[in-house]
């Protein structure tokens, strides 16, 4: 037997996010199985597909066995669809049709016997003949069976039917037998999961499983999406591997030639920094300096706030110096406020991208990671995703900086996660006491990608922006809170009044 070159390729699904799973899509004239609880987003990938054949000029049927035509318009009315050019049969009481004409076929599907269920769909099939079809849901078909045996006969006798009439088939089931024998799976051509799962709080988390895909280099994994208006929108499992791209090598200098002297000159491209230390002892500020620095240089950026809103953000910035109400006007910069609640790690990871790859972002800037922890608190998988983001971002060139609070103010230090290994620069922020008075000290205590000075030097934060100070010789056991003075007061820093000159 000849089998064509086009036989199984793939098409394009409509569902944003998963041809790139599928490596291009779903195989042609075969069937595949979309399975999972009720309310995971089955139909409205099925109605995905349909549309999607609908532009492309294919004919396309919705057999229904358990929604009505009226259920189905309304639920694509909610998404902003029109379905008058997508075929749909529907097994169900005649008092839900929308459609007078279809009325004298429109019968209890629990009142049928098998064959004849069967026979009515493959009749219409044959009438419409469709290049894509959605069969929801297997469901019933198994309920009208009686019995695994006679059920995955009649399954395999549907795809058989399908196969001749070359249509390519989503064949819908919801998982509410008991015994998920996988009776289905073995006869599929492919195999896609959807699942719901219910945090302890906060919204519900979707996410997708291709088991099978025959011929196909799929993405395996768990993939985080989303049902929004417009559908459904996947986020395929990050894999850096697949996103390598030349950039111009350089550092990112922050203008205040202390800190650059600190750090070696600046922060390298295609790297990421993790700066890290108490709450409120201006972390913040200091990687808002890089940001506000690559803006005034015409380099877009991006800034994702878990811990504070934009309008708080804007006028914190504006309070240190940093206006950046003008770069986010003319679009130079994107904030992006995130809710840990209400946002998954696959989602997290697809704004970053949609912020690199869409809006060109230079300098991606991550303001919590104690927020990101947050969003998934099963630590081990947060390390591993983290490090193929920051791997993602360094193989694009950006310039990426992550903060990461401490616990405690003074004194001791632990951090919630070590990200110290995946961070190609570490800068310790910490508090500490002189002459009765609270202040800051930073240093950098590791740089992969050049030389950075080993010193600890005193800085300070006002409406005039950051400043750093000269090395504390003179302190030992600044980085623990508590340093032993060992001489005068003159290295330290004074405060300064806006508009002061000289300092």
């Amino acid at each position: 037997m000849n089998v064509p070159p086009s036989d199984a390729a793939p098409i394009p699904t409509g569902v944003p996010g998963l041809d790139d799973i599928l490596a291009g899509g779903f195989a042609t004239n075969r069937a595949h199985l979309i399975e999972g609880r009720p309310g995971c987003g089955k139909t409205t990938l099925g109605l995905q597909f349909l549309l999607e054949g609908e532009a492309r000029g294919e004919t396309g049927l919705y057999i229904t066995l358990s929604e009505s035509k009226r259920e189905l318009i309304s639920v694509a009315g909610r998404h902003g669809w029109s379905l008058d050019g997508i075929h749909i049969y529907e097994l169900v009481p005649p008092e839900l049709s929308l459609d007078p004409a279809q009325q004298q076929s429109l019968i209890y599907a629990s009142d049928l016997e098998l064959g004849e269920t069967v026979g009515m769909a493959l009749a219409e099939i044959e009438r419409v003949k469709p290049k894509r079809v959605v069969f929801d849901s297997l469901s019933e078909i198994r309920l009208l069976s009686q019995g695994s045996l006679r059920y995955r006969r009649q399954v395999l006798a549907l795809k058989s039917y399908f196969l001749l009439n070359e249509a390519t088939v989503l064949m819908l089931d919801d998982l509410t037998s008991d015994d998920d024998d996988l009776n289905l799976h073995s006869i599929s051509h492919g195999v896609i999961r959807l699942e719901q799962v219910v945090p302890a709080y906060g919204a519900e988390r979707r996410r997708l499983n291709v088991i099978k895909m025959r011929g196909t280099h799929f993405r395996g994994g768990y993939h985080d999406f989303v049902i929004q208006k417009g559908g459904l929108r996947i986020f395929p499992r990050l894999v850096a591997a697949d996103h390598r791209r030349a950039f111009d090598q350089g550092q990112l200098a922050s203008g205040v030639s202390e800190l650059d002297q600190v750090l070696g000159g600046g922060l390298n491209r295609g790297t990421g920094t993790l700066i890290i230390g108490p709450s409120g002892v201006g972390k913040s500020t200091l990687a808002l300096g890089y940001v506000a620095a690559a803006l005034a240089g015409g380099e877009p950026a991006l800034l994702i706030s878990f811990d504070e809103t934009i309008g708080i953000l804007l006028q914190r910035a504006a309070g240190v110096g940093f206006d950046l109400v003008p770069y986010l006007e003319s679009g130079l910069l994107h904030i992006e406020q995130i809710d840990p609640a209400n946002v998954s790690p696959g989602e997290f990871a697809g704004r970053v991208r949609d912020g690199v790859e869409r809006d060109g972002a230079r300098v991606v800037l991550i303001d919590s990671l104690t927020g990101y922890m947050s969003a998934m608190p099963e630590q081990p998988s947060l390390v591993l995703q983290m490090h193929e983001l920051l791997t993602y971002l360094n193989q694009q060139g950006i310039v990426t900086i992550m903060i990461l609070a401490q616990h405690g103010m003074v004194g001791q230090m632990s951090s919630p996660i070590d990200l110290t290994y995946v961070s190609d620069s570490v800068v310790v922020l910490r508090f500490f006491e002189s002459a009765g008075r609270v202040r800051r000290a930073l240093s950098v205590l590791k740089k992969r990608t050049g030389s950075h000075e080993d010193t600890i030097r005193e800085f300070r934060i006002d409406g005039m922006g950051l400043r750093v100070g000269q090395p504390l010789t003179r302190f030992r056991g600044v980085l623990t809170g508590v340093p032993t003075y060992d001489g005068g007061d003159s290295s330290l820093l004074v405060e300064r009044e806006v508009g002061a000159e000289g300092e």
